[in-house]
């Protein structure tokens, strides 16, 4: 059975007549009767009866007709629906982000896209880095918004925010807690707690970077697979652990009560920088429309023009 078959048939119900109803497809009375006799071969039963003093529909037309004009008319849906997404007027987007993408740049990009894609669904995903770009490939992201400059030529990227500083984060108990400033090679001899490379690997390296810079070693004693572990973790040891300044601000650390304190590195700080990240392949025109979208509303030192 093809469309065009199901075409056929229906202009020939609705005209009762193979002349016009051929006129209509811009066909040949011939070439529509072959295609009404192949459509009554696939099914196996007879669906109009043509003589010479009418055209009618069978009981078993009758009822195909109504099924027939259904599929036709998801068919168009079908295709209005896919040039539509194809167009970036609707579809869905799947976006990755991290503490400062959800601070400074998501707020204002959902509602800029909310104003002027209306259309597209957005799923909204908080993940490290590392998962980010995981989902990516995986294609359970279209879109990721991680800190570091992604390797290799399967992704494209745009620097979104520049230098978040990376602060040391210790236990009430811990030595450093008075303190608002230490200098980095004062990580020399600490227990430190990280994520692993593959979940931050930005961060990762952007501490073991400033380490060699000054040339200390960073002795990694423990590790956290999430930023509550770590709060956590420096509470109950005299552990030092690490976050971007943004989500040290956005947690409260340092405030009052039990909770850990952020202390500030320096001499070298170490840095991170924010990027949206895609598929260079991507074919999701969503994807363009929400970058599009995106205005950077972090601390002016920060902030990136593309």
């Amino acid at each position: 059975m093809e469309f065009r078959h199901l075409a056929s048939f229906i202009a020939i119900a609705e005209e009762l007549h193979f002349g016009k109803a051929a006129a209509r497809l811009h066909l040949t009375q011939p070439s529509l009767s072959a295609q009404l006799q192949k459509l009554e071969k696939s099914l196996g039963v007879q669906l109009v009866v043509r003589n010479s003093h009418e055209v009618r529909l069978t009981s078993a037309g009758e009822d195909f007709e109504a099924h027939a004009r259904l599929i036709m008319r998801q068919m168009e849906q079908a295709a209005s629906s896919a040039q539509s997404t194809a167009a970036g007027l609707c579809g869905s987007l799947n976006v990755g982000y991290n503490m400062p993408a959800g601070r400074y740049i998501l707020p204002y990009a959902m509602a800029r896209m909310s104003r002027e894609h209306p259309d597209i669904s957005i799923s909204l995903w908080e993940k490290r880095t590392g998962p980010q770009l995981a989902g990516l490939v995986d294609r359970s992201l279209d879109l990721a918004l991680a800190y570091g400059r992604p390797h290799g030529a399967h992704f494209r990227h745009r620097r979104l925010l520049a230098n978040i500083p990376i602060v040391a984060i210790v236990g009430r108990s811990h030595r450093w807690a008075g303190r608002k400033v230490v200098r980095f090679s004062d990580l020399a001899g600490e227990q430190c707690l990280m994520f692993g490379r593959d979940q931050t690997p930005a961060m990762y390296d952007a501490i073991f970077n400033a380490a060699a810079d000054c040339g200390i070693e960073v002795s990694v004693a423990q590790s956290a697979d999430d930023p509550g572990a770590t709060a956590h973790m420096v509470t109950a040891k005299p552990l030092v652990g690490f976050a971007s300044l943004p989500r040290a601000v956005a947690v409260g650390l340092g405030a009052t009560g039990p909770d850990p304190v952020a202390v500030k590195l320096v001499d070298p700080v170490p840095v991170l920088d924010l990027y949206a990240v895609w598929r260079a392949e991507e074919t999701n025109a969503a994807v363009a429309h929400f970058l599009d979208c995106i205005e950077v509303n972090g601390p002016d030192e920060h902030r990136m023009v593309g």
